[in-house]
């Protein structure tokens, strides 16, 4: 090579301009040509000359926003420069953010003193500059397939550098979703703070990428310095400000695993390196939750493999237990209790290879808002598998808007009548049988706890009153109000009222919903009054939490009121999504109907339309 170049930034505003500085390693002239290509199509967008140390581009304010390669060519030797082009104003819904910190990271590596490579070599460095040549993608080429088929496909994304990232609330602030792919290891504090301030508030994450945020590193020189000691003892902040130690980020004294970004680590991840690296083309994931939104219309059962070669050389996961069958996350490793397991790829024997360990992708919620992530490096290079690119839509499309809806968190075997109690869901099937499974996002299977009368509804006070002991309450299809303490059997307290299809207990008082309206039980008299007449539509469900009432009707709506003895009217809320039995848990409803699934709701906004719903407290009455 006869020339040598860098960018004095990663990225640049459409219509700003972006220097680049050269050198040549002889005394001929520095002259020659410039080609800037856009990476994603590989069309070219300028032919240009340069002459001296210093050549300005003009970035014209038509380009996209993409990543674009300038290949510099003096003689016979050439010199390519990455940089990212951003949108002057956000024009797509979806980020995608480009790991130039990892690139630099890798930089020469194995040079002493020249790369933050490799890992335990005395000779490594601490401290390497952006201003040098170099720090584009590995040889590997782990984010290509992902930028390559983002636009075929129909996405029109905007683009950011990692290094962006750093300050970048204002810029995640214009957009619905972040894409992280391929290898995006080292992160700064500052991503981490933004990013997570983002998805708290209500944006989205798509973590495509594996080894995730492993390695915390620091900016320093104005944000032209990457530093990264990797030892805790060798790194000066360690007495000043620990937390900005630049070690693995689970590692001490930061102790902030990446769990809580992510769901997952490379800590519980496999590795397999070196001339074992082809290994990672002959392994699959194994679908373990196939009824998830991220399976739809992939036609994977469960325990189908799908994905060949997706698994790359570096994977992450969580710690998790087999439980009837299920992984469930235990959380010991700092996964969030939210974390819901899609599918497995079992890796343990690429501990003769480099790590052994897992693959586990997953989604969660946090905050406010959604996180999916792949778990491996190599899933943008597997996109021609029809699976691949059908679950990277399915993410793409829901996580791109306004998140909401119906989510299925398992099978509902049947049950017609739902409640919580001692953080366990119940249900009652119509042949009598009392089942229970813990209240999760995950797929868990039901287990048997007695019988039941053939209930069509059931309900559980949050706190013992005088009158009503905690326990599970529940209308019968004859109509009778019947209640079971725990550890024993149903006994009758009184008459309910006549064609009851919902209860629910609030503030110590007990509602019941009949086609002809909503009822009030006076422990006094054993007797019901009718609070309000049916409504516009008749209610098929009936539940309450955190003092209020929710009822599902004829028309597929969710209404809500507060629980007084008065009319009040019911606001209209969400789309019941179809369900016909009701009950809410911790801000939660959670519902089912005849062969349908085991469904929640967390987020009562309204997706399809983007709106919106009004606050109940707000909303005029139902007339």
């Amino acid at each position: 090579m006869t020339v040598h170049a860098y960018a004095e930034s990663t990225s640049c505003v459409q219509g700003g301009a972006l220097r680049f500085h050269l050198a040549r390693a002889s005394r001929a002239p520095l002259r020659g040509s410039v080609l800037v290509e856009d990476v994603a199509t590989d069309r070219a967008v300028l032919d240009a000359e340069f002459t001296g140390p210093v050549w300005t581009l003009d970035v014209s304010t038509g380009w996209r926003s993409s990543l674009y390669r300038a290949v510099f060519t003096a003689d016979e030797g050439t010199c390519e420069v990455y940089f990212v082009v951003r949108a002057a104003r956000p024009r797509s819904p979806i980020l995608l953010s480009i790991p130039f910190p990892t690139w630099q990271a890798y930089n020469r590596a194995g040079i002493p003193g020249e790369s933050i490579y490799w890992s335990e070599q005395p000779t490594r460095a601490s401290r390497v500059s952006f201003d040098r040549p170099g720090g584009g993608p590995p040889p590997e080429r782990w984010e290509e397939g992902m930028i390559r088929w983002l636009g075929p496909a129909g996405y029109d994304v905007d683009y950011c550098s990692a290094l962006d990232l750093h300050e970048g609330r204002e810029l995640l602030s214009g957009h619905r979703l972040l894409m992280v792919s391929g290898h995006d290891e080292y992160w700064s504090a500052g991503m981490r703070d933004s990013v997570e301030e983002f998805v708290r508030r209500g944006g989205n994450l798509a973590v495509f990428s594996g080894n995730t945020c492993w390695w915390q590193f620091r900016l320093e020189d104005d944000g032209r310095t990457m530093v990264c000691y990797r030892d805790a003892v060798a790194d000066p902040m360690a007495a000043v400000d620990p937390a900005l130690t630049t070690v693995e980020w689970s590692s001490a004294p930061v102790n902030r695993p990446e769990n809580g970004l992510t769901g997952v680590s490379f800590r519980r991840g496999a590795g397999t390196w070196g001339p074992y690296m082809r290994l990672m083309h002959e392994e699959s994931y194994t679908v373990r939750f196939p009824e998830h939104w991220v399976f739809e219309g992939t036609k994977l059962g469960e325990g189908d493999t799908f994905g060949k070669g997706a698994i790359g050389y570096e994977t992450d996961a969580c710690d998790f237990v087999e439980q009837d069958g299920v992984p469930v996350a235990t959380g010991r490793d700092g996964t969030p209790p939210s974390f819901v397991i899609l599918a497995t790829a079992d890796l343990r024997h690429w501990h003769r290879y480099g790590q052994g360990g897992m693959a586990t992708m997953g989604v969660f919620g946090l905050g406010a808002g959604t996180v999916f992530t792949a778990s491996t490096v190599n899933w943008g290079n597997t996109l021609h598998d029809p699976a691949v690119d059908r679950i990277t839509r399915n993410v793409l499309n829901r996580l791109s808007v306004r998140t909401g809806g119906w989510e299925t968190i398992g099978g509902a075997d049947g049950v017609g009548a739902l409640t919580v109690f001692d953080s366990l869901l119940y249900g009652v099937t119509s042949d009598g049988s009392l089942l229970t499974r813990e209240v999760s996002d995950q797929n868990l299977r039901w287990r048997p706890a007695g019988t039941a009368p053939a209930l069509v509804a059931l309900a559980t006070p949050r706190e013992a009153t005088a009158v009503h002991p905690i326990g599970l309450y529940g209308l019968t299809a004859d109509d009778r109000l019947v209640y079971r303490d725990p550890g024993h059997g149903w006994t009758t307290l009184a008459d309910g009222p006549r064609g009851g299809v919902g209860l629910g207990m609030v503030n110590g008082e007990l509602f019941a919903a009949a086609a002809d309206g909503l009822w009030l039980f006076d422990p006094e008299t054993s007797a019901w009054s009718l609070v309000e007449a049916a409504a516009g539509a008749e209610a098929v469900a009936l539940t309450a939490m955190n003092g209020r009432l929710y009822m599902a009707d004829a028309d597929g709506r969710i209404r809500t009121r507060l629980p007084v003895a008065t009319p009040a009217g019911w606001a209209d809320l969400c789309d019941a999504g179809g369900c016909t039995v009701l009950t809410g848990h911790a801000g939660t409803l959670i519902g089912t109907a005849r062969a349908r699934p085991l469904l929640r709701r967390a987020n009562f906004l309204e997706a399809a339309s983007g709106e919106e719903a009004a606050l109940p407290g707000q909303a005029a009455p139902t007339p």
